[in-house]
């Protein structure tokens, strides 16, 4: 058996058990038992229990998108579209997982933190694809707040999922189109109107 193995093992026994369970109900001798290792392996590689939930959250699909891979210049609905595939298409195989983390964080700064660092990059990543499809025409706190809207619309849909009959994240087509259809008037709107 490997080190790379028996981690990965262990990784994957902490992940299921944490979903049965819960985390504080989950001893690491059931983590050992059901990964097949000896206890003390469990703590060679995670010092502390929370640093599994810690090696969980980095289990998590990455969401770095280079912008320009989903945006279509001047047609933001089609972008964000493109955006929301693109991460429902990563997120897919980790529902299980996501739901965990999102559970978990109520009680543990680790993963509350982790979770709190990548939703902001999730800001920051639908910011860009707004600028972009909209020529960079929208005002800041129009931005800023479509940003973090859209990005709290995927992360509960993503932080939910598991529980729609077909474990995938609701559909939520109409909003999307609202809101692009909105910051798109927006974008179309002089600079300088009269009040």
């Amino acid at each position: 058996m490997t080190d790379d193995s028996a981690k990965e093992r262990i990784l994957c026994a902490a992940e299921a058990l944490f979903a049965e369970s819960g985390f504080d109900a989950t001893p690491t001798s059931r983590i050992a038992e059901r990964a097949g290792v000896p206890k003390g392996l469990v703590h060679y590689y995670f010092r502390r229990k929370p640093d599994l939930l810690a090696a969980l959250v980095a289990r998590l699909p990455d969401e770095n998108i280079e912008p320009a891979a989903v945006v279509v210049p001047g047609d933001l609905a089609g972008s964000l579209r493109r955006l929301v595939s693109e991460l429902d298409r990563r997120f897919t195989g980790s529902l299980g997982l996501s739901h965990v983390l999102w559970r978990e964080a109520d009680t543990h700064y680790v993963v509350r933190d982790a979770l709190g660092e990548r939703f902001q990059h999730l800001v920051r990543l639908v910011r860009s694809v707004i600028v972009g499809a909209t020529g960079g025409r929208l005002a800041v706190a129009d931005l800023d707040s479509a940003s973090g809207l859209l990005a709290r619309a995927v992360s509960h849909r993503h932080a939910t999922a598991r529980h729609s009959g077909d474990d995938r994240p609701a559909e939520f087509d109409g909003e999307l189109t609202f809101l692009a259809n909105a910051l798109s008037a927006k974008a179309r709107e002089p600079e300088n109107r009269e009040l």
